[in-house]
């Protein structure tokens, strides 16, 4: 199990061999560094080979490095409730930053390698197609839907972002056919996103989620990004989720961008352009 992983590398330290005892102790020192350590860094902080290391990842349940690495990033947690799940009431602040950094690059890591691509093709295709795009969050999800208004309104239709529950409603029942809903829930469990899902699609809306697998919400979507991380959100303030969340709304803006194709790009330059004399210029060095 990931949450007791430092306590099994506490109490196998004497049954490892010499080479994978070094690196279980540069672990043990300071974990939270570890995290954030590739596989040649470790290696070489323990005066061992890398394919020492990967036997010691696997010695642990492990599939490789990456995925131990994951695992000790989940077992800093069980910290203090309402903050994050990976600090401790005394930590320093070079503590509370390590772990933070840490958590959110292996969260970013293991949602890397569950994501559906068919699902990102799929939601691509549906995004290219919308002849307008209204984008429902609330809570930590309500600014990641705002973040999401000012990456595709640059697609040339309408977009609009909306974090009120009661916008939403009506947003959702005037919705017709070539509209598409994009709803953000960390949990997928929230009954007024789940309700507003089901308001859009009976009135002709494409409703797309980007949710947590098996979901109540999810059920309710013609099409998901289903992503599950470790972060308990009901005991924890959201982190890695939204960072998450705000990686694929990249991932999906990028995509319509490619689909638009070449013809595309002096349209996203007039929108650069404009912000030009909005700047102080850059100074050169030495004046």
């Amino acid at each position: 199990m990931a949450h007791d992983l430092l306590d099994r590398l506490r109490e196998r330290l004497e049954e490892l061999n010499r080479s994978e005892r070094k690196v279980a102790n540069v672990i043990l020192e300071d974990p939270t560094v570890a995290t954030s350590l590739s596989i040649a860094s470790l290696a070489q902080a323990a005066s061992v080979s890398e394919p020492t290391v990967n036997r010691f990842c696997r010695n642990f349940g492990a599939k490789g490095y990456p995925d131990f690495k994951i695992k000790l990033a989940q077992s800093l947690a069980g910290g203090t409730p309402y903050v994050t799940r990976a600090v401790e009431p005394g930590d320093t602040a070079t503590q509370y930053t390590h772990k933070i950094f840490g958590a959110t690059i292996a969260a970013l890591d293991e949602a890397q390698r569950e994501i559906d691509m068919g699902a990102v093709e799929r939601m691509v295709d549906y995004l290219t197609q919308a002849k307008q795009i209204h984008i429902f969050g609330l809570g930590a999800s309500g600014a990641v839907a705002q973040d999401a208004q000012h990456k595709f309104f640059r697609f040339n239709l309408p977009v609009m972002a909306y974090i009120d529950v009661l916008m939403q409603r009506m947003v959702a029942a005037a919705c017709h056919t070539g509209d598409v809903v994009v709803i953000i829930s960390y949990t997928g469990r929230t009954r007024e996103l789940v309700d507003i899902a089901r308001l859009a699609r009976d009135a002709g809306a494409v409703v797309l989620g980007i949710t947590a697998p098996n979901s109540p919400l999810s059920s309710e979507c013609t099409a998901t990004l289903e992503v599950a991380t470790p972060e308990d959100t009901d005991h924890y303030m959201p982190m890695t989720s939204r960072v998450i969340q705000l990686t694929l709304i990249d991932a999906l803006a990028t995509g319509v961008t490619l689909r638009r194709g070449e013809d595309f790009l002096p349209h996203l330059k007039k929108i650069k352009d404009s912000l030009r004399d909005t700047r102080f210029p850059v100074e050169k060095p030495g004046k």
